[in-house]
This record gives C-alpha cells, structure tokens and sequence, in this order.
C-alpha cells in the first residue's frame, strides 16, 4: 500500500499532504480536491493546472485547497499516486483471475486495465502513474513504471511457476516501458485508443518475454 514506504521507494518522494485526513470528513474532501484536479488535468493538461482551477472545480476556497498541498506539483504527485494505487490493485486482481489460463492471457488482462485507465480514469491520459513528474533526483533509480512492472512480474511468476531470474525481470521491466509508449501513442488521437497500435503492443511484450516464459498462446 502507498502508505508504507522504503526510503529508496519513488513513492517516498511525493511531497506530503499540509494534513492528513484523520476523519471521514477531511477523507472526502481530500477525494474531491483530487477529483477535481483530475478534471482540470483532463481539460487543460497537468503543465496548466493550477490551485485556483482546483478550488473552482471542487466549490472550495483557496485556503482549503492549501490546507492539503503546499503547491500545484503537491497536487500533481497526490493524484499521480493515486492512479498508481489504483492500477497496481486492478492490475494485480487482472493477472490473479482464475479463468486466465495461460501467461499470456493474464498478461493480456492485465495491459487492458491499463488501456481502460486511459480510457476512464480522469487525468491518467495525461499524467499516468506520475512518471512524467520527474523534477528532481531521486535516490533510487526505481521509476513508477517500476512499480507497476513489479506488480505484475511477481503476480504472473507467482500463478504461473516461471522464472524469476534477473534477465527476465529486466525483460520484463522494459516490456513494460515499451508498452506504456505505445500506449501513450495509441492514445494521443484517440479516446478510445487505436487498436492497431493496442495490438501491436501486446504481441511485442510477448516476442519479449517469450525466451524467458515460453512461446505466449491464449
């Protein structure tokens, strides 16, 4: 969970909220705040979003906005951790299905929870899972991505008995890195993603894995 951190975890780097939400109360408006920069990020892209356009969306005062986040790139990292929580839980739940039987298929299932992230979930077009926040060193080279590619390595090695070795790990890490370009790409012109590149996406991520998984089938 987000909320237990290694020091070398990105995650760690996310600049923390001005309060932390002890009651349900604080929780939802948190949520709205969020919410609300997502819709802005939708609109005007995360370069643009500012504090102002949070409150105005969200129906709150400035001084509400900054009673949470000392900043716009506070807000930018909050909700880029959260679309991170929120993949990496749906991505896991994806490869775990009983009814995949074989790598690939999980695998498979898996990428469309990240295409149907770029097609649902307000501000990940855009913004992702924070990677493209990259404003300062960081102790660890371990990207976001990472993240996500860890979670989904561990879960289909795990079901599945496969290797677990460094080379394939580090295949698996860069399939991982090629896809979220592709689908970065598939997405740009369209809301729905282009399918062609969707496509060539997945059989890519298998050609890679293959030497290490076996020959992918579904």
């Amino acid at each position: 969970m987000l909320s237990t951190l290694d020091r070398t975890d990105p995650r760690a780097s996310v600049a923390p909220l001005r309060n932390e939400p002890v009651q349900a109360r604080s929780t939802a408006r948190l949520a709205a705040l969020l919410d609300a920069a997502a819709a802005a990020v939708d609109e005007h892209g995360y370069e643009r979003l500012t504090t102002a356009m949070v409150a105005e969306r969200a129906g709150a005062s400035i001084g509400t906005v900054y009673r949470y986040f000392p900043d716009r790139i506070a807000i930018l990292q909050a909700l880029g951790a959260r679309n991170l929580e929120r993949v990496v839980t749906h991505v896991q739940d994806a490869i775990r299905d009983p009814q995949k039987d074989t790598w690939f298929e999980a695998l498979t299932a898996g990428f469309e929870v990240l295409a149907n992230a770029f097609r649902n979930e307000p501000s990940f077009r855009s913004l992702r899972v924070g990677d493209v926040l990259d404003l300062k060193p960081r102790e660890s080279t371990q990207t976001y991505n990472s993240i996500v590619a860890q979670t989904m390595f561990d879960a289909v090695t795990d079901r599945f008995e496969l290797p677990t070795t460094d080379e394939a790990r580090f295949a698996f890490e860069m399939s991982i890195e090629v896809s979220d370009g592709l689908a970065n790409r598939a997405f740009f012109f369209d809301d729905r993603g282009d399918d062609q590149i969707l496509e060539a996406a997945k059989n890519l991520v298998g050609s890679i894995l293959a030497p290490h998984f076996g020959t992918p089938t579904s």
